[in-house]
């Protein structure tokens, strides 16, 4: 019999601020788990995951997480990248957002031709082939459960949400772990170095600094913290207007676009105001944020819904893993140029494809605090993970289901 244990939110973020020191002291005695850009909180994060796992395996004890301050960190942290975005680099992103979202629809196709032929192989309906493609790599445990119900429905699966939450389950360590060496091979094998290196970082400061360090003062935070807060309030406002008009969209996607107008239009108001964009303070706590959240989202992983499915999600799975790779190292990294950018942009689709956006941007932060700066990947990933995608992984999903 299973004893569970409800874990408070203020007990969830404190341990998952534990969880990413843990990660960070690994990191720092295991020098190949920098060296092939493994992030911090997915050290620690998948450690943490691996007690708990014990704890339900040996015990009979399961950890219920309450993620609520986990899930502000993830709008905070949507909304530094906000503050970042220029207009300028925007507008030049334009060329970039557009291939990244064609082959993020090629992506959500074939994951689904995998996924409906497996289903099939290992005596599954064909429907229920989405929750082993893109509802549950592309879409996240999020859409994983959203869809499992239509699938039951339509198919009698009666364990169709167990089979989402583990293939999402997977997916989401799997895209935390091949992202960060991908970019490494690439970027060594083709001595790739950033097209504006002075830039500063998007996310966090880098692992070795040649000059004094930044200086990071309360007046800075407090300027940027004030500056996120009244994104986050305008983005709360859009949110509520979205939602009234019927569109449902994650509430760190108005934020991030609101910050966007904020972030640009502080520059342009107060051009001799003291900075907040693309300042070591907006990429300390955008770190901070990123970190802790990825720490506890990885920490309160049910691992065990993995073994329930036996052979057919661990053959899928190698199958959906063995195709990203594959498509981004011959299709997407020479597609969107074959530069730096590129290879940065490979780290994160890399943890987009089979897991979420938080870790394709941890993915990409482990790189650039590494071989450099790109902040147009930081601006182009998110808009294409975060808002293309959902309806057009939904449009393709509802075909299947209901084919």
């Amino acid at each position: 019999m299973t004893e569970t244990l409800q874990i408070s939110a203020f007990m969830t973020v404190t341990l998952g601020l534990a969880v990413y020191l843990v990660g960070v002291q690994i990191n720092d005695r295991l020098p190949f788990l920098e060296r092939f850009s493994i992030p911090e909180p997915v050290t620690g994060g998948l450690l943490a995951s691996l007690v708990v796992l014990g704890l339900h395996s040996g015990f009979g004890i399961e950890l219920a997480f309450d993620l609520t301050g986990r899930d502000f960190l993830l709008v905070l942290f949507f909304t530094g990248i906000g503050l970042n975005a220029r207009f300028g680099d925007l507008v030049a992103g334009g060329k970039p957002l557009a291939i990244l979202l064609v082959l993020t629809l090629l992506t959500i196709v074939a994951q689904n031709v995998i996924g409906v032929l497996g289903a099939v192989l290992f005596g599954f309906p064909a429907q229920s082939g989405v929750l082993f493609g893109s509802a549950a790599l592309i879409g996240g445990h999020g859409t994983a459960i959203a869809w499992a119900p239509e699938v039951a429905r339509v198919t009698g699966l009666t364990s169709a949400t167990e089979l989402g939450v583990a293939v999402a389950t997977l997916g989401l360590v799997i895209a935390a772990l091949i992202g960060g060496p991908i970019a490494t091979y690439l970027v060594a094998s083709r001595q790739l170095t950033p097209n504006r290196p002075d830039e500063e970082l998007t996310v966090g400061l880098p692992n070795e600094m040649d000059e004094e360090p930044p200086r990071i003062d309360h007046k800075s935070l407090m300027r940027v913290l004030l500056t996120l807060n009244v994104a986050i309030l305008l983005g709360y406002g859009l949110h509520e207007t979205i939602d009234q008009m019927g569109l449902k969209l994650p509430l760190f996607v108005p934020c991030l676009l609101t910050a966007i107008v904020v972030g640009n239009l502080r520059t342009a108001l107060f051009p001799h105001a003291p900075r907040v964009s693309r300042t070591p303070t907006l990429a300390l706590i955008s770190e901070f944020a990123l970190g802790a959240f990825l720490a506890m989202s990885l920490m309160s992983l049910q691992l065990w819904t993995i073994a329930e499915t036996g052979l057919a999600l661990a053959v899928l799975i190698a199958a959906q893993t063995l195709f990203a790779v594959g498509f981004i190292l011959l299709v997407l990294f020479r597609t969107m140029g074959g530069g730096y950018r590129a290879a940065v942009l490979a780290a994160g689709f890399g943890g987009f494809a089979l897991g979420a956006t938080p870790t394709a941007i941890a993915n990409m932060t482990a790189v650039t605090k590494r071989y450099g700066p790109s902040p147009l990947a930081f601006i182009v990933l998110p808009l294409v993970s975060a808002f293309f995608v959902d309806i057009a992984n939904a449009l393709v999903i509802q075909t299947i289901v209901n084919f």
